[in-house]
């Protein structure tokens, strides 16, 4: 079995792929100083929880936390026996190599997002990715990541906010009944709600002007159904984009023989 792991700068997503389905997916805290055996006990304890056989022999990593890498590879090692992809890195092969201007800089996850929207829905697509930054990721014709937008995300906002506000609270992210706010948590909660509203709105609608083609648009990430409530944004919305490029990944390495 194959052990995706998608490390983002808050969570991380460990999900069992059996080859045809996710057996289980559990979520925690990015936690740099976290050990391999840490891990280890972690999913054990989770798997006889889930009640799976922990028969991983296999494991792909997408992680934007470079600091987090090596314990992740040491779990691949020392439990699993293998040696582990860990997309971005030049052992780690793409069904298409992205068109931008620094190939090995772009983030792992939006590598993944670019594969996984291809292999669902074919080319010309936006990935529209509520994480801790709102990223934007353009997919060709043929299935190349070829750039994208980067933007701060919803929480990190609200959280700049109040930290930069003394007198503004810290609020939790809500879809508000209007945009007119009658208290201060109203007004934040409009403003960053119908804000970032917007902000994919404008953006996705100057993607199209410039790459010139009908594009569908694709939303993932925990906020993507919240935001989806205030407007027709997505085409569809994908809760395990990421994961899912992952496994296909994975599969056409296996296929090249790199495994």
């Amino acid at each position: 079995m194959l052990l995706t792991i998608d490390c983002g700068n808050t969570n991380t997503v460990f999900a069992i792929w059996n080859g045809t389905q996710f057996l289980c997916t559990v979520r925690t805290a990015t936690d740099h100083q976290r050990t391999a055996d840490q891990y280890f006990v972690w999913l054990d304890a989770l798997m006889v929880h889930h009640k799976i056989d922990m028969n991983i022999d296999t494991v792909i990593i997408s992680s934007t936390v470079p600091r987090v890498v090596f314990n992740l590879r040491v779990l691949a090692d020392r439990y699993f026996n293998c040696r582990p992809l860990v997309v971005g890195k030049p052992e780690c092969l793409l069904p298409q190599a992205p068109r931008v201007d620094e190939g090995t800089k772009v983030g792992p996850d939006r590598l993944a997002n670019a594969v996984g929207a291809y292999d669902r829905h074919g080319g010309d697509i936006v990935v529209v990715d509520f994480g801790t930054a709102t990223n934007f990721d353009v997919v060709a014709e043929d299935g190349a990541y070829v750039g994208g937008v980067i933007s701060p995300g919803v929480n990190l906002s609200l959280e700049a906010l109040h930290q930069g506000a003394a007198a503004l609270p810290h609020v939790d992210i809500s879809r508000p009944e209007t945009v007119i706010g009658r208290n201060t948590v109203a007004c934040i909660q409009s403003g960053v709600y119908w804000g970032y509203i917007g902000l994919v709105k404008g953006v996705i609608e100057r993607i199209r002007q410039e790459y010139e083609r009908p594009m569908k648009v694709v939303g993932t990430g925990g906020l993507a159904p919240l935001f989806a409530q205030g407007e027709d944004l997505f085409d569809t919305i994908e809760d395990d984009l990421t994961i899912h490029g992952l496994t296909v990944i994975h599969k056409y390495n296996k296929d090249q023989g790199n495994i």
